[in-house]
Formats: C-alpha cells, sequence, structure tokens
C-alpha cells in the first residue's frame, strides 16, 4: 500500500515532463529538426577537414549534397508570426525578415558552392577548407543576429 502513493507520484511526473516538448509536426518542431540535421552533418564534414573524423571522400560529397538540399528546407517553416513555446529565435526573425532571408540565401549560396568544390575528384582537404568556412560562417553570421542564446 505504502509503495502505491510514490508510485503515483512518480508516473504522475513522467507524465507532466513528457508535456513539456517541442511537437515535432509544429513549424518550430519541423525546423528544429532540420537545424539538427544540418548541424550534424556541418559536423561531420568540419570534422572530415580538421582531422576529428577520418575523411571518406564519397561520404564528403554525398554530405555536401545533403547540407545543400537541407539549407533549402527550414525557412518553409518559419510562420508570418512568431510561433507560441520556447523558441531560440530571436523576435527579429519576423521584424527583418528581409535580412532574414538575404542570410537564408547566403547560407543556400554557400552550401552550394561546397556541392561545387567537392566535384572536383579526387577531393582535397585544402580545396574544401575555403567553402566549408564560408558554410560555417554563413552560419554564424545568422545565429549572432537571430538566435537567442
Amino acid at each position: 500500500m505504502n509503495l502505491k502513493i510514490p508510485l503515483l507520484i512518480a508516473l504522475a511526473c513522467l507524465t507532466l515532463t513528457a508535456c513539456g516538448g517541442v511537437d515535432p509536426n509544429s513549424p518550430m518542431g519541423k525546423r528544429q529538426a532540420i537545424f539538427k540535421d544540418m548541424l550534424k552533418t556541418s559536423e561531420d564534414l568540419g570534422g572530415m577537414l580538421r582531422g576529428r573524423v577520418k575523411f571518406d571522400e564519397a561520404r564528403f560529397i554525398s554530405g555536401a549534397a545533403q547540407l545543400d538540399q537541407l539549407s533549402r528546407t527550414p525557412w518553409q517553416h518559419f510562420p508570418q508570426a512568431r510561433d507560441e513555446g520556447d523558441s531560440r529565435a530571436k523576435d527579429d526573425v519576423w521584424a527583418r525578415q528581409e535580412t532574414f532571408q538575404r542570410m537564408a540565401r547566403d547560407l543556400e549560396g554557400a552550401t552550394a558552392a561546397l556541392v561545387t568544390a567537392s566535384t572536383a575528384t579526387p577531393l582535397k582537404s585544402d580545396d574544401l577548407a575555403a567553402p566549408m568556412q564560408r558554410v560555417e560562417d554563413s552560419c554564424k553570421a545568422c545565429h549572432e543576429e537571430f538566435r537567442a542564446y
């Protein structure tokens, strides 16, 4: 009998914590998932160029193409008005749409340039470093401008 009360309390706590996440089907949930995929892919590519991950030419080419495709998709999940919830996006995303969209296009251009650089086989890290840095710089610039830390 005394065991039932702590179990019920634990079950209630678990139920309440499950309610605190972002709906994966919401615009915020969709863009967060895309940004996480972009980060993982970018970290893998950068890791290959910096020697943290073994360089694999085929994997780099595939990752560059994946990053390019991903870079074109999160913007559609920013609704016209700020969405409710715990977003890391600053209000400026909605107040300064022209700048936000320009920076999105800059990232898309950087990932496209990385894909182009990855077509010159055999791949050489020196030839990929500058295009990869441009991708990373585009991400950083947008985060500094529009992401609340």
